[in-house]
């Protein structure tokens, strides 16, 4: 991956095109994304996602942990557009603040793998030697487990629960950000402005954070955000499994879990909650693959 600091810039690329000086990596990383139209139908249906649960109490008058137990097992219709489970509760709601939960554990889950992955990455790229291969064993070694169910040995050792799903998630995603982090820094680190700062005095602190930590912002946000699809789906199933969200959670794989014994007679109440995954994961995987293409240095002109 090729640096945005300007001391990565040559002086003859910089002179032979004077007319691309203002122009950034990351202004052509943009315009090739506008040009992208699965990333564009993913982003409009993502942001429409976001907006519909964000404001999830202004779009339902129901309360989604109101039991109604008159009105359980009702199919869709006028009163209930998705229904009702066998409580009552308005489907439709339940889905609206299932999507909050849902979204959120993901965006913390990738938050959480990327806090422990990039420093692991960066001191074994830039330091290399003994640290390289501690770091690398210890990757290699979660490696070994699927993530799933490495998530479901952190879940069954810190027990049941919405946190504790959204750790287990991180912790298994974060061996992938820490190799990815550790080949971008891998190549940064001998390249000639790492040379000049270390001939300038910089500390290696200053030159990780400085100056190679930038190097790898454009292949985590490819990765940050497909990772954000599978710990949706990593985090519901663990919800499916009854170890995530707990009941009353209205959390998507928790919804899930609760229509499966009613699959026969009470479809919607599983049906809903499986489409509104399938969307939400398909509109992030669409913008991640446009992301993927857009910042692509082979693509840069």
């Amino acid at each position: 991956m090729p640096s945005s600091t300007p001391e990565s810039v040559s002086i003859e690329a910089a002179s032979a095109q004077p007319a691309f000086r203002g122009r950034s990596a990351w202004w052509d990383a943009l315009i090739r994304l506008r040009r992208s139209r699965g990333a564009l139908v993913g982003a409009v249906i993502l942001s429409l996602i976001v907006l519909t649960v964000l404001g999830a109490g202004a779009l339902t008058e129901y309360d989604p942990l109101a039991i109604n137990a008159a009105e359980g097992s009702q199919p869709p219709g006028p009163g209930h557009l998705l229904g009702t489970d066998i409580l009552g509760r308005d489907m439709y709601t339940r889905v609206l603040f299932g999507g909050r939960l849902s979204l959120v554990t993901g965006i913390i889950s990738v938050t959480f793998a990327l806090a422990l992955g990039v420093p692991m990455g960066l001191m074994s790229g830039f330091y290399g030697g003994l640290t390289d291969r501690l770091v690398m064993r210890l990757v290699d070694l979660m490696l070994t487990f699927p993530g799933i169910l490495l998530a479901l040995v952190i879940v069954a050792v810190l027990g049941p629960s919405l946190l504790n799903a959204m750790i287990a998630v991180g912790i298994s995603a974060s061996p992938t950000y820490a190799r990815v982090v550790r080949s971008t820094a891998l190549s940064a680190k001998n390249e000639a402005y790492i040379e000049a700062a270390r001939a300038l005095g910089c500390s290696n602190l200053r030159i990780i954070i400085r100056h190679i930590l930038p190097n790898t912002i454009a292949p985590l946000i490819v990765l940050g955000t497909l990772g954000v699809a599978g710990a949706i789906i990593a985090a519901a199933a663990l919800s499916f499994l009854g170890l995530g969200a707990q009941p009353p959670q209205p959390e998507w794989g928790a919804l899930l879990s609760e229509g499966r014994t009613y699959l026969r007679t009470a479809w919607w109440m599983t049906a809903f909650p499986g489409l509104a995954i399938m969307v939400t994961v398909l509109a992030i995987n669409l913008l991640g693959d446009g992301l993927r293409d857009a910042l692509d240095p082979r693509l840069r002109a």
